[in-house]
């Protein structure tokens, strides 16, 4: 990260940040995506299965890493301040808080996949696909939250480019053990929608040691000496992390899980109603990838000028990182609607499934508009430090507001299942104005 002068370089700067991020995101989430859409030409039952293992999945996965994430607004900020000296201290912190949290959500996990699952009224063979799939990927779970936080310290530092070649190296590695394990290839067993579990733990474990290997040995990484010094833990830094952390995980997880609901009430509709939800819901979620990203990038830049008590610096950049994702979903949209068949094509053959994909997929549409406006205005709060009233704005905005009213609109009206996807979008959009007028708030107040 460097000083920048003028709008020009910001937004230099910020394209810099952005892109790998992105790639970094979409290669990420594509091995859900892969998961998703090989399941779905392994059977529907797979593809039904898969799809509601990885709804109860990604909240947690998100939520928590969420919660990981405070790394990057504390070391953007001791970055801008120019106090260099503490940032391996803080990231080994990180380091200890994720495997401590690994062990929460593996021992928990085990308790509770069981009872949710019994809790939902679908086939036997979707739940066994469903609950040997979260078996299988909880493998992965040490991995994931630890190379979440070399991610973190290698982006921060301005170099996200490394981290997307990792990524970019990781995801081939996910698709082949995928081939391998859920269509039972070269003499591996055909494990269907649960090969695909196996094949993301083992891609998590690929990134993690590859991430390791980087900061021990590639400057300017190993000059912090992260992992190479052994550091007590200190409860008051778990605190700092936690106290910016918790509000950051609990956002995201309202976010994503409201998700998770849905398709837990879904589950009363048919199997062809759930898969087909599974299918535009996968989508939405990989378009989301752009202001997500966006996001992440404002959070390093605007960390970085806050820590230098830059903050008209730290205005500019929100403005632009918002209006770069409106252009954005602008464009995916339009995209959508033109490409809707094609897209529905990519994840089944099924005709009864495609037609009802297609449907969902218009009301994904609505989706990518408020996201470019809430989700960069999350990340921009984040890197002010200013996350406890995101995380209210979440929980009203998708738990009083857009659960509500999609429930009601699915059981009390004639849109049936679609019903949920107007609450959703509702919450969203309302979420959307709250959180603009909050960052006017904050700005007003750093001046």
């Amino acid at each position: 990260m460097n000083q920048t002068y003028s709008v020009q370089e910001k937004i230099r700067q910020l394209i810099i940040l952005l892109l790998p991020i992105l790639i970094t995101q979409c290669s990420l989430f594509g091995m859900t995506f892969f998961d998703t859409m090989m399941s779905g030409h392994a059977g529907s039952n797979d593809l039904a299965g898969v799809g509601i293992g990885a709804s109860i999945w990604m909240p947690v996965f998100t939520g928590l890493n969420g919660i990981l994430f405070a790394i990057v607004p504390i070391v953007a900020q001791l970055l801008g301040a120019k106090r260099k000296e503490e940032i391996s201290f803080v990231v080994i912190q990180g380091v200890y808080l994720a495997l401590a949290m690994s062990a929460v959500v593996i021992v928990c996990g085990y308790v509770v996949i069981t009872p949710i699952l019994n809790s939902m009224k679908i086939d036997t063979e979707v739940y066994r696909v469903a609950r040997d799939f979260l078996i299988a990927i909880s493998f992965g779970v040490v991995p994931l939250f630890l190379s979440t936080i070399f991610r973190c310290f290698i982006d921060t530092l301005g170099y996200t480019r490394v981290t997307m070649i990792i990524t970019m190296v990781a995801l081939p590695i996910n698709i082949i053990l995928n081939y391998l394990l859920i269509f039972g290839k070269f003499g591996f067993p055909r494990l269907g929608g649960v090969g695909a579990g196996y094949a993301s733990a083992l891609t998590y474990w690929c990134i993690a040691l590859i991430s390791f290997y980087v900061i021990q040995r590639v400057k300017p990484f190993r000059n912090y000496h992260v992992c190479s010094r052994v550091y007590p833990i200190s409860l008051a830094v778990w605190k700092e992390q936690l106290i910016i952390g918790i509000p950051i995980g609990f956002a995201i997880f309202c976010e994503t899980s409201i998700f998770a609901v849905v398709t837990l009430l879904m589950s009363h509709f048919n199997t062809v109603t759930v898969a087909a939800y599974q299918v535009a819901l996968n989508f939405a979620s990989l378009l989301y990838m752009i202001p997500l990203s966006i996001s992440m990038a404002l959070t390093i830049a605007i960390g970085f000028e806050v820590g230098a008590q830059r903050f008209k610096d730290a205005r500019h950049y929100s403005y632009i990182g918002i209006g770069i994702a409106l252009v954005m979903a602008i464009l995916c949209a339009l995209g959508l609607f033109i490409f809707n068949e094609h897209v529905a094509r990519i994840y089944t053959e099924d005709m009864d499934v495609l037609k009802l994909a297609q449907n969902f997929l218009m009301y994904a549409i609505f989706f990518q508009l408020s996201d470019a406006i809430a989700t960069p205005i999350q990340g921009s709060l984040r890197g002010y430090k200013d996350v406890k009233v995101t995380f209210i704005m979440a929980f009203i905005s998708y738990w009083i507001v857009g659960l509500p009213l999609g429930y009601i609109l699915a059981n009390y009206s004639t849109f049936g299942a679609v019903g949920y996807w107007i609450g959703l979008i509702s919450g969203l959009a309302f979420c959307a104005l709250c959180l603009s007028i909050r960052l006017n708030t904050v700005q007003q107040n750093h001046k």
